[in-house]
């Protein structure tokens, strides 16, 4: 074949394709597809696809022929920064309440002379004392508050049990006025009521009822009495033990000097 025949084919071959303008310098860069002496690759007349070389591969494909292979990229999101949340004030300790105690106190007024109801001298002033030790602060609590006031006579075994039923309800009265006119004791808070010879003091099982009659009164004369019970609360004054300080791990006793 000679150099006219040559030129004739070649230019034939180049009449079925059409440059794309705009990529210049694809032949350089990107062996995967036709180029032109200029650069730009070339697409096939009709068609409009580019014309790929035997070394293309999906690698090497480019955005104006096969925009499907070409990964787009990824724009990144702008950061949002959020707001840092403002700190919320601590609340304020409330002020811890001051703890209190559960008090029972317990007397017996004794020695109440026999078929009597009337307190001795010697009652009125055990009864001023504990009242007044009651309303004393002391070292571990404060002042009693009065929640109530059990009043509760009782008496000998000696007579029959109703009338000794009476008397021992006629005893808790004299000490339930007694502690309202001198002990200024709120009467809604005082609960009173007899119980006869039912509750004996131990002690007095002793007294044989073979005892000549006098000496079987004074026997018995325990019985003859009034409990009073105070139930009520105090302030707790008593401080709570410190905690020892732990002992520190490894810490080697002194040995004993020989």
């Amino acid at each position: 074949m000679n150099s006219t025949l040559r030129i004739t084919l070649a230019g034939v071959a180049l009449a079925g394709v059409s440059m794309l303008p705009g990529v210049a310098g694809a032949q350089f860069k990107n062996q995967g597809y036709l180029t032109d002496t200029q650069g730009n690759v070339v697409r096939a007349l009709g068609a409009g696809v580019c014309v790929r070389t035997s070394d293309w591969t999906p690698a090497r494909a480019i955005a104006q022929c096969d925009p499907d292979l070409v990964k787009k990229p990824v724009k990144a999101k702008p950061k949002v920064v959020k707001p840092k949340p403002k700190a919320k004030p601590k609340p304020k300790a409330k002020p811890k309440k001051p703890a209190m105690l559960n008090i029972t106190q317990k007397i017996e007024l004794q020695g109440i002379a026999f078929d009597r109801s009337e307190m001795t001298e010697d009652n009125k002033k055990e009864l001023a004392k504990f009242l007044a030790s009651l309303r004393k602060a002391t070292k571990a609590r404060g002042p009693v508050t009065f929640g109530a006031v059990v009043v509760t006579g009782h008496t000998d075994r000696i007579g029959t049990l109703k009338y000794n039923m009476g008397l021992s309800e006629r005893r808790a009265v004299v000490v339930k006025d007694h502690l309202v006119k001198v002990g200024n004791v709120d009467q809604k808070i005082i609960f009173w009521e007899g119980k006869g010879p039912k509750e004996p003091i131990p002690v007095t099982k002793f007294c044989d009822n073979k005892m000549k009659r006098k000496q079987l009164i004074e026997c018995l004369s325990p019985n003859r009495r009034v409990t009073v019970e105070v139930v009520g609360r105090a302030l707790n004054l008593k401080p709570k033990p410190k905690a020892k300080p732990k002992a520190k791990p490894g810490a080697k006793k002194p040995k004993p000097k020989r």
